[in-house]
């Protein structure tokens, strides 16, 4: 019996090509504050099959109108480029910040949990909240609301803690961020 040598076991075609990783980045976007703005923005999205992980939107600037959406999406280099470059060229979009790019940024999410239990599993849902230093914000004598803010990563956590203890409902706000030092955003073109 003959064996082949590991040259011999290669493709005739060649390595395949590498694939560039899927990161997710956390984009601030400065639009008007009008009627529809957030439609255009979700459906440059949705139009071009890209996912949105989270999406905030909330007015910052009152004299000015306008408002900060903050995106949390996934995708390669090539497609995170294509994402703000077509935001960029959105009539009501102002400015676009890629925050995990630009340099190092805060990011926190906050969630309300619902939690039924009774004896034991009451008991450890309190110890496990206050390891997460979440707070009680509602209570019943079969059910406990807790409140947690933190990295989508702590809020995870928590939820997969919370879960066999008796988890039955959950809202979150999706991902306020923000970058850090003295720089801010500029409102505005």
């Amino acid at each position: 019996m003959v064996r082949k040598s590991q040259q011999d076991k290669k493709s005739v075609y060649g390595a395949a090509p590498e694939q560039d990783p899927i990161l997710s980045h956390t984009l601030a976007v400065i639009v008007d504050n009008e009627p529809g703005v957030l439609a255009r923005v979700i459906g440059l999205f949705s139009g071009r099959g890209y996912n949105i992980e989270s999406l905030t939107v909330a007015e910052t600037d009152g004299s000015k109108k306008l408002s900060r959406i903050t995106i949390v999406c996934s995708g390669t280099v090539h497609v995170i480029e294509q994402i703000h470059h077509q935001l960029g060229r959105l009539v009501a979009v102002h400015d676009v910040y890629n925050l995990t790019v630009e340099g190092a940024h805060i990011d926190r999410e906050l969630a309300l949990l619902k939690v039924r239990g009774k004896n034991d599993k009451r008991i450890e849902a309190l110890r496990v909240a206050d390891i997460f230093r979440a707070r009680v914000v509602d209570s019943t004598l079969e059910s406990f609301v807790f409140e947690i803010t933190g990295s989508s990563e702590k809020v995870n956590a928590f939820v997969d803690l919370m879960t066999p203890l008796g988890l039955v409902e959950i809202a979150r706000t999706g991902v306020a961020a923000m970058s850090r030092g003295k720089e801010g955003v500029h409102d505005g073109k």
